[in-house]
């Protein structure tokens, strides 16, 4: 598949991780349904395309949307449909990413041995009947893209891809015209891609995620802290000696890391994109904004630029607060971080970065 190269930003924490915007902020946060109908609105989408972006990656957690027979709550559902109102209002493509479904968080995979969505066929049915509904919803929308689910963490590389299968046939079922986006096992991390089996149909983009090296662009992030290895400062480009381990043994951040590492690495997704003539996407890339401005924007500089020779899309995590906010309030953590010194609160180094490539 050959399709222009996708580039757009997270607008996450809008219709998921509304847990974490109220962590940082609890006395002004309204609730989750006044959150929803005003942390993101249609000057948010005007942005986006203003600053020259042509879509939005919107992470939607299931649990928010539907209750726990997968019957939607149509209260909150009408947010979705605001979404997708305003990204065509904007000229601006909508990616819906399942980001949280039954049996499956991301964020507690390495709290629990198996994700329930990998061990339970209910789960699978579960997850099945939420993108039938979203499918069948949106499917009409020629703007809308559907992503099968998030940073996937299974056991092995051919559970992932059985699952992915199924969850991507349920979308095809509903949306016959849509494209599909779909990953890699591990958090979609690169090396996963050596393992990754193509879903047979001519409308699909792959998605990867990239943080590497973990030990920098994660440093002291408050919910790392029980890895040891996080809470020391470092540099980029630098060498992180042997590294961390994290689930099912894959090894972190382990040794020298600069643009030609950034090559290697990204190698098996390039690899994937020849052989299959796929379209690929990094869905999710960033650096904790506290870090070092300077080492930061070396690190941007640098792996945007191995996307785009790799012909590479992207989407940047994130658009508003979450720690990699473009725009950041009410964050206490951040409010003196100088890149925010502006009546907008814009990050605008890392942002003229992102728009030049």
């Amino acid at each position: 598949m050959t399709t222009t190269r996708m580039r757009g930003l997270n607008f996450g924490g809008w219709l998921s991780q509304i847990d974490a915007i109220e962590e940082k902020d609890p006395e002004r946060f309204p609730g989750i349904d006044i959150h929803m109908e005003t942390f993101i609105g249609n000057g948010d989408f005007a942005n986006v395309k203003k600053w020259g972006f042509d879509h939005v990656r919107i992470p939607v957690d299931s649990y928010l949307f539907f209750d726990d027979d997968e019957k939607p709550l149509e209260n909150r559902i009408k947010n979705l449909d605001r979404a997708v109102q305003l990204s065509k209002d904007n000229g601006l493509k909508l990616m819906i990413d399942l980001h949280e479904c039954p049996g499956h968080d991301f964020a507690d995979s390495t709290k629990s041995p198996v994700q329930k969505l990998f061990a339970d066929e209910t789960y699978i049915n579960k997850a099945k009947k939420i993108w039938a509904y979203i499918a069948e919803r949106y499917g009409n929308e020629s703007h809308v893209l559907f992503e099968s689910l998030n940073e996937p963490v299974a056991p092995t590389a051919e559970i992932w891809n059985k699952v992915k299968d199924q969850l991507c046939a349920e979308i095809r079922k509903f949306a016959p015209k849509s494209t599909i986006v779909t990953g890699s096992n591990m958090w979609n991390w690169p090396s996963t891609f050596n393992d990754l089996t193509p879903f047979e149909d001519d409308n699909v983009i792959y998605s990867v995620h990239f943080y590497e090296p973990l030990l920098f662009t994660h440093q002291f992030a408050p919910w790392m802290i029980n890895e040891p290895e996080i809470q020391i400062a470092r540099t980029y480009p630098s060498d992180y000696g042997p590294g961390f381990t994290r689930k099912y043994g894959l090894v972190l951040s382990k040794g020298k890391w600069d643009r030609n590492r950034f090559m290697e690495e990204m190698e098996p997704v390039n690899a994937f994109r020849k052989k299959y003539n796929a379209a690929i996407i990094c869905n999710e890339f960033g650096v904790y904004t506290p870090v070092e401005l300077n080492a930061q924007l070396a690190w941007y500089n640098d792996l945007l630029s191995v996307l785009k020779e790799m012909e590479i899309g992207f989407s940047y995590w994130n658009y508003k607060n979450l720690d990699f906010g473009i725009i950041s309030t009410g964050e206490k953590l951040h409010e003196k971080l100088p890149q925010y010194n502006n009546p907008e609160r814009i990050n605008n180094p890392v942002l003229e970065v992102l728009r030049k490539y």
